[in-house]
């Protein structure tokens, strides 16, 4: 509060200036989706031995036990299975194997997965303590962002792979991969697989064209093809939307497409 006291809003940190502000303008349904420039990942100094996962990681454990726990928001009163799930949670689950491709050398069904309802938060207690390494489709709300309570640690949230349709002077509803604070690297490969979606969309990069996907060394040498893993599975972002939503057109599909070069990108997470 005191900050914007002091400073105003952000147009008013801009002088109230809406020309030629290109993506810093508040984002009112148009497409959100881009992917942070990933810079060369393959040709780095130093030996990529030296840079995996450290012993007794959260990381490290996962790939020593060779499969991965997934949990997935499920909607309140869902009773089928895993493999029936449609819309978000469709898509949720689709990321989570995606993942498992990028961990287990392309193997996405190496996952096991535990469901949790909408209001339910034993899905936060859950991935706090250990029984789930990962949760899916969870509504990014900040204050989980802090260690809040005994039964909680901090939590660090994906980019966002689903955006709501509320306009935004509402809160906004943004869903992503949820992980635990415990470990840096392993949140930031997580954070690589979901823009490796967008990335994929961006440059027109499909499941047959994976291999068009960068190479990476600064998660280790045995993860090198974890880009090309995901993509090989997923395809571009169309691709996984397409499979768990149907054919949609673009107006349909408000926030969930690709924002281009000019598109505003303004949105405040709720929860803070």
């Amino acid at each position: 509060m005191r900050a914007v006291y002091c400073v105003g809003n952000y147009s008013n940190i801009f002088y109230n200036n809406t020309q030629n502000r290109g993506v810093n303008r508040i984002n009112n349904g148009t497409g959100m989706l881009y992917t942070i420039p990933f810079g060369d990942l393959e040709n780095l100094d130093g030996d990529p031995v030296e840079w995996g996962p450290t012993p007794n990681s959260t990381f490290s454990k996962i790939m020593e036990k060779g499969s991965l726990n997934c949990g997935v928001i499920v909607p309140n009163g869902y009773i089928g299975p895993v493999s029936e799930l449609r819309m978000l949670s469709g898509m949720s689950v689709d990321f989570c194997h995606a993942l498992s491709a990028a961990l287990f050398n392309g193997n996405h069904e190496a996952v096991t997965f535990s469901m949790f309802l909408e209001a339910d938060d034993d899905s936060f207690v859950s991935l706090s303590n250990g029984t789930i390494d990962i949760l899916a489709g969870r509504r990014i709300e900040k204050q989980y962002d802090f260690d809040s309570s005994p039964n909680l640690v901090g939590f660090q949230f994906s980019k966002p792979y689903y955006y709501g349709n509320e306009t935004a002077g509402n809160a906004v509803s943004f869903f992503s991969l949820v992980t635990r604070e415990d470990d840096e690297l392993f949140s930031s490969f997580v954070d690589c697989v979901v823009m490796a979606t967008f990335f994929a969309q961006e440059n027109g990069i499909t499941k047959k064209k994976s291999k068009e996907m960068p190479l990476v060394s600064i998660f280790g040498r045995d993860l090198r093809w974890a880009l090309r893993d995901v993509v090989k599975f997923t395809g571009g972002y169309d691709q996984l939307y397409a499979k768990s939503f149907g054919q949609v057109s673009e107006e349909e599909r408000g926030r969930n497409k690709l924002a281009g070069d000019s598109g505003p990108l303004l949105l405040s997470f709720p929860g803070l």
